[in-house]
């Protein structure tokens, strides 16, 4: 049903471009009524995981995130702009999302922690995968997270 890839910056095409800028700001900027600078500066040096439909020449990403190696944005290799599209969600694609990047920072970056920044109402998900709480609640975009580890 859906076909996974997992490309740099640099591998992506412009209409894959395309589509994953467009369901972040479907998901981020519309649907969570967040005005935040989306374009960081970081995903050039970032790995994109995410799974796509094709409808005839469209690419419609389903879900995706991106992968940030250490020393990034925090000492550990790191996943964010995590999400699932509207009319995916619920089919299991978020779970397979989560546990193909942590396989894939597993391997690109052995022996290394993970740490997440999530939203608040999403821990008990990340728990699932073995994360655990490591703050308290913060603000981040108006929105409550928390930071997570999976040693």
């Amino acid at each position: 049903m859906f076909t996974w890839h997992c490309k740099n910056f640099q591998e992506l095409s412009t209409l894959e471009l395309y589509a994953i800028l467009k369901a972040r700001q479907d998901v981020f900027v519309i649907e969570q009524a967040c005005i935040y600078p989306d374009f960081d500066g970081l995903d050039q040096q970032c790995l994109h995981l995410f799974a796509t439909l094709k409808d005839n020449s469209d690419i419609i990403i389903s879900a995706y995130l991106r992968i940030l190696p250490p020393n990034l944005q925090y000492s550990e290799a790191s996943m964010g702009r995590v999400l699932t599209t509207h009319t995916s969600r619920g089919t299991g694609v978020g779970k397979v999302l989560v546990q193909k990047a942590i396989n894939t920072i597993q391997n690109e970056y052995p022996l290394q922690p993970i740490r997440i920044s999530a939203q608040h109402y999403l821990q008990i998900f990340y728990s699932r995968f073995g994360f655990k709480a490591i703050s308290e609640i913060y603000e981040e975009d108006g929105i409550p997270h928390i930071a997570m580890l999976l040693k």
